[in-house]
């Protein structure tokens, strides 16, 4: 017979999407559980990027967390923006703000997320929460008032009953197997490979992530991120639905890349691999979806939130989290916990955040799908200030939307002014 106990939040996941919505539930004094399968530390397969959105997140929850990353440069190396490379070579550099001249901290950081992770697992420890790791959810029922939550920890089947469940359990997610499901549909998928490398040569000054869009990958691309002590973490990421039209084996492109590419190549010559190269998948946010329904709320990759342009997660992630975190308060308050609410106050919050800058990263991603287009526009990137600015702001807590709405702005972004 399982143990019962009531959790009037619980929290499935305790990476950065979890990790987020806990704290800033501790911050709202709103008392939650946290389930999470694993122990901390534990590795995660990602790209290992903080960008600006991410430190802008970390400000809001509490703005002495961004001295904490600068005070471990062994963990977390600054990083001020990206470089995207068009498949004819052309190079982009986009800072992760528009003005860096007046910066007082580094606007994105590069990290492994067996440190990132557990830097915010660590801050879970409060007097409203309550972190249990080794702890599999094995089942969720819907109950009058809520949801069951069943468990298994510590050799033990156990269970909670909650008001509100929030997801944030990733792209294998029980909470959106079980009350979304909604089909991972290969148009809308990215599949990725990382491996870790040293001595990799010609590095950015200012430690830019870099973004290869190469021609045999659109529209996914080759990616090299710094990361301290002269490591990078290096991958291929690539639509789902093009490996199966082109059967592309993604270990044997990453490592004929590394070894034929001309600019790759060189700069890969006195490199060494330092892990096995590992594989994931990435749901993408450019299928329109749902994220809410009675007492359940999904967040992060669990909710399909990855950048279809950039293949960002973890901004899109923890802002998520903090939205649904801000939902859970408004639920609590007025002791409403259905569908309608929830949409109101959390899928509201994200299509108002979020759903614009997914929408055009959706069509940038379709625009890098013809080399001529993208080469063509990467060109002309150097004298357009609008197109720099647009993508800054993906990185960035910008609002998008007045931008959109506005004629002119596609004028500028078009003829270059």
């Amino acid at each position: 017979m399982a143990s019962i106990e009531k959790s009037a939040v619980t929290v499935i996941g305790a990476g950065p999407a979890g990790a987020i919505t806990s704290l800033f539930l501790s911050k709202y004094k709103i008392h939650h559980t946290i389930l999470e399968k694993a122990v901390f530390p534990r590795d995660k397969i990602c790209g290992d990027g903080l960008s600006g959105k991410v430190v802008s997140v970390l400000k809001k929850l509490d703005a002495g967390i961004i001295n904490e990353l600068k005070g471990r440069p062994d963990e977390f190396l600054p990083s001020w923006g990206v470089v995207f490379i068009a498949p004819n070579g052309k190079k982009l550099e986009i800072p992760f703000k528009k003005d860096l001249s007046h910066e007082p901290h580094p606007p994105g950081f590069v990290s492994k997320r067996i440190h990132f992770d557990r830097f915010l697992a660590d801050k879970i420890n409060t007097p409203f929460a309550t972190l249990l790791t080794n702890a599999e959810v094995t089942g969720l029922v819907r109950h009058q008032n809520g949801i069951s939550v069943h468990y298994h920890h510590h050799g033990q089947n156990l269970e909670f009953k909650s008001r509100l469940v929030i997801g944030a359990d990733g792209d294998r997610s029980i909470a959106a197997k079980t009350f979304f499901n909604y089909p991972l549909e290969p148009e809308h998928l990215y599949a990725g490979i990382r491996g870790y490398y040293k001595g990799i040569s010609q590095p950015h000054p200012m430690n830019f992530i870099e973004l290869h869009f190469i021609r045999e990958l659109l529209p996914g691309y080759f990616w090299i991120f710094p990361l301290p002590d002269g490591y990078a973490n290096v991958g291929v990421c690539v639509l789902s639905s093009s490996i199966s039209k082109s059967k592309i084996n993604l270990r044997e492109t990453m490592q004929q890349l590394i070894e034929k590419h001309p600019e790759i190549r060189q700069r890969f010559s006195n490199a060494t691999a330092v892990s096995q190269v590992q594989g994931w998948r990435l749901p993408l946010g450019s299928a329109k979806r749902t994220f809410s329904k009675d007492h359940v709320l999904l967040t992060g990759d669990a909710a399909s939130l990855i950048d279809p342009f950039t293949g960002e997660g973890i901004g899109n992630a923890i802002y998520s989290g903090m939205l649904a975190a801000g939902a859970a308060k408004k639920a609590m308050e007025s002791d409403t916990f259905t569908e309608e609410f929830l949409k109101l106050h959390y899928d509201g919050e994200i299509e108002s955040a979020l759903r614009a800058e997914l929408k055009l990263s959706y069509k940038m991603q379709r625009l890098c799908r013809q080399p001529w287009l993208f080469n063509f526009v990467a060109s002309r990137s150097e004298k357009n200030p609008t197109l720099k600015e647009t993508i800054s702001c993906m990185f960035e807590d910008l609002d998008l939307r007045a931008k959109l709405r506005d004629p002119k702005y596609y004028m500028k972004l078009l003829f270059n002014y």
